[in-house]
């Protein structure tokens, strides 16, 4: 199983990328993992929060290998949104178990600060909700990637989780 995580911006906190260091080795041992970083938008003082959004949307469209809407058959997309599913870890690792039978890549999306355009939510396959707070995009990478980790040590009965 394939998993790219993508990212607006890079990671300006040095425990997350620390934190997300550890995780993503650990995901070695149960799939083919990356993260991709699109680089931040620069003098977007003058713009909008919805010129923001579709300039970025525009950059995770790409990224994705998506045009005109069109998702490729080889991608299952999945939103890091907050108005998504929202799973116990027992029911996220039933979840993400589904996903793995399916003979894609799976690409989880992480947009900037103000969200996603309305394309990019088009082209997606879902929305995960991984907390009805709000985390900061960058939290939110390292929280997402100790959670995918702690699935797949469900799936697999190890005892990292503790129910």
């Amino acid at each position: 199983m394939k998993i790219t995580l993508v990212c607006i911006g890079k990671t300006d906190f040095s425990f997350v990328e620390e934190g997300m260091g550890i995780y993503a080795s650990r995901l070695k041992h149960y799939c083919r993992f990356s993260a991709v970083y699109i680089p931040a938008l620069k003098g977007v003082s003058s713009l909008t929060r919805e010129q923001i959004r579709e300039k970025e949307g525009e950059l995770i469209l790409k990224e994705l290998g998506i045009s005109g809407g069109k998702v490729s058959g080889k991608k299952h997309i999945v939103l890091l949104d907050e108005r998504g599913d929202s799973f116990t870890s027992v029911d996220w690792a039933s979840s993400l178990e589904k996903l793995s039978y399916m003979d894609r890549e799976i690409c989880f999306v992480i947009g900037g600060a103000y969200g996603f355009s309305d394309a990019v939510y088009k082209a997606a396959q879902g929305m995960l909700s991984l907390s009805k707070m709000t985390f900061s995009h960058q939290i939110v990478r390292l929280i997402f990637i100790e959670q995918l980790y702690r699935a797949f040590t469900i799936i697999k009965g190890e005892p990292y989780h503790h129910a």
